[in-house]
């Protein structure tokens, strides 16, 4: 009678068969990567794919931090594994150890992945770098304890700045750790920048390839160097050896002993220039002596110098002319004055009162009153009439209206 068995033993069946087939351990498989996740626990699923057909795959995170570059969707790889089957869905698929993309190297790729991601943010911009200072008292050096690099460095401020101090952080320069050694002594300095301050830093290493040099590519080196209010200057292999750090640093020095060089001045260098200085001060003075020696001679030789008496002279003329033409002008500014005076006199003696009785007028006052309108006057009243020589007094009549009064002026006139 025939077995029936179920589907896991189907299943778990099919993987014994190919975990013991050895042509599909251990396979390299190339195709185009798509479906790209990765979970919280870090695991990576993707789908391999060409123009026929797609394989799923899966890479666990303990293998996914060994990768040196960010997988995308669309990016052709070459991934190593081993095929398997996952019980539950009973579907095989590829457990990927190790991928490579296709076409250049894990490094190149990451190097430019990276490279790009924290140019769009801003990190390379010449805006935030910082001036190295003219003449440091001490110098940081972030680097190996060991090789030439940091003999270089002593040598070169030694022989160019010898009053200044050079204080190493000793890190490694390449390995597991190295990137956060160097991240961590770039932090150490700028922690303890008020109590040991240092005011430029040396971050660097010898050349080497560019997996030895990877740890100055490393996105936590890259942040610290951005992130220093110290200025920093790169110094990571040869001339033609470039990192992340060279584009974020302050400064970019081909080589440790060029750092160096850039790091302090050249004390020589300067005391050609202070001698220069002083050549051109010692000139300058000489020819403004040789002006004033010039000019005192010359004034000397004047006739002002030669006889006084003429100086005093002409002095004395300019002063009697001068008293002169004061003279002049007070007198014609006196007379406008006086003019002006008698002008408003006149005016003024016009206006008077006394002025109107010389024409014949009298002055009418009733109780010490100006009287100026026959409203003021009743019958009877007793007024006193001021004439320019003397007064008189008088009693009121009749009190007319104006017109009334024309009248009776007019009648008496025709009657006599």
């Amino acid at each position: 009678m025939t077995a029936v068995h179920s589907v896991s033993d189907v299943t778990r069946y099919i993987k014994g068969l190919l975990s013991q087939d050895g042509a599909l351990q251990h396979l390299m498989v190339r195709g185009e990567v798509s479906n790209f996740r990765t979970y919280p626990s870090g695991h990576c699923y993707f789908t391999l794919k060409d123009a026929a057909s797609a394989l799923k795959c899966v890479m666990f995170s303990s293998r996914v931090r060994h990768l040196r570059f960010q997988p995308v969707n669309g990016l052709q790889v070459v991934a190593t594994g081993n095929i398997t089957v996952y019980e539950k869905d009973g579907a095989y698929q590829l457990l990927v150890d190790t991928m490579m993309p296709e076409g250049t190297g894990s490094l190149a790729l990451a190097f430019e992945q990276l490279k790009e991601k924290l140019q769009s943010e801003g990190l390379f911009e010449s805006a935030h770098k910082q001036p190295l200072p003219r003449f440091p008292h001490r110098v940081g050096v972030v680097t190996s304890a060991a090789g030439a690099v940091l003999r270089d460095i002593y040598h070169v401020i030694g022989h160019r700045w010898p009053s200044a101090q050079i204080v190493l952080y000793p890190v490694q320069v390449q390995g597991t750790d190295s990137a956060k050694q160097v991240a961590a002594g770039i932090d150490f300095f700028n922690r303890r920048r008020k109590e040991q301050p240092v005011d430029v830093l040396i971050v660097g290493r010898g050349g080497g390839s560019m997996e030895d040099l990877w740890s100055f590519n490393e996105e936590i080196v890259v942040r610290a160097i951005y992130a220093s209010q110290i200025p920093i200057i790169s110094a990571v292999g040869h001339e033609t050896d470039f990192t992340l750090a060279d584009f974020v640093a302050d400064v970019r020095a081909a080589t440790p002993s060029q750092a160096a060089e850039l790091a302090v001045p050249d004390r020589q260098e300067l005391r050609r220039y202070i001698d220069s200085l002083s050549v051109r001060l010692a000139q300058i003075g000489r020819r403004q002596l040789q002006g004033k020696r010039l000019r005192l001679q010359a004034v000397m030789q004047s006739t002002a110098l030669r006889a006084p008496q003429l100086l005093l002279a002409e002095r004395r003329q300019r002063l009697d002319r001068a008293s002169a033409r004061l003279r002049q002008l007070l007198e014609t500014a006196i007379q406008q004055r006086r003019h002006r005076l008698d002008m408003a006199l006149g005016k003024l003696e016009m206006l008077s009162p006394v002025y109107v009785l010389r024409r014949g007028y009298g002055l009418i006052e009733h109780e010490g009153r100006i009287v100026a309108s026959v409203k003021q006057i009743q019958p009877g009243d007793e007024l006193v009439v001021t004439f320019k020589d003397g007064r008189i007094t008088a009693t009121a009549g009749d009190v007319l209206p104006p017109l009334q009064a024309k009248k009776r002026a007019a009648s008496r006139k025709g009657a006599s």
